[in-house]
């Protein structure tokens, strides 16, 4: 793979996607908790083809969203790392930072450590202007993530995302990153080094 190298945190390695991913990729996105906020469980063809989006963009770039896997407990966790939306929108164009993890690895800070690699990466090897994140509004979770993360949400940035059906999820809080005033949270401080490309 051309794109983006491996980055290594305190817990986590955020690497390139693997054959072998493909299958915990196709459980995580069928569950029902995981997509609550983004719609509707996937289909193992529906969860493929977003797993070859996946590679394909990393293959495009230097960043995308990486396959997390976390040393001594699970080989493949979800993914997190950095995407471009395919919608318009009046903050676009924009980069985004993006997280989906097993619902075994929720509320141990995986997301917000990894959101806090790929920032760090995406405005210091990438040289990116800001960073963006949004949800539905009462996504508590990962606005939580955002926050932790040193994100800033502003309520006239909110908006009805283009892609998605009328209803609750429909309304979306936008948060951002500016490069030129962001800092990694001390308390998740995690090492966001280069390796092997």
């Amino acid at each position: 793979m051309t794109g983006a190298p491996t980055l290594y945190t305190a817990r986590l390695i955020l690497r390139p996607w693997q054959r072998a991913d493909r299958e915990p990729f196709a459980e995580i996105n069928r569950d029902p908790h995981v997509v609550e906020f983004l719609g509707e469980p996937l289909t193992r063809e529906q969860s493929d083809a977003l797993a070859d989006r996946i590679e394909a963009d990393f293959a495009r770039r230097a960043f995308g969203l990486w396959a997390v896997e976390v040393p001594g407990v699970t080989l493949f966790a979800g993914f997190v790392g950095l995407s471009v939306p395919r919608f318009d929108a009046p903050f676009m164009p924009a980069v985004e930072v993006g997280w989906r993890l097993a619902r075994g690895c929720w509320g141990r800070g995986y997301a917000t450590e990894g959101a806090i690699a790929s920032l760090a990466y995406g405005f210091g090897e990438v040289g990116l202007g800001e960073i963006v994140s949004f949800t539905a509004g009462h996504n508590a979770r990962s606005r939580h993530v955002m926050e932790r993360a040193g994100m800033t949400h502003d309520v006239g940035d909110d908006f009805d995302h283009p892609l998605v059906a009328p209803g609750p999820l429909r309304h979306q809080v936008l948060y951002r990153a500016r490069r030129s005033d962001w800092t990694a949270p001390k308390a998740d401080a995690p090492l966001a080094t280069k390796a092997r490309r």
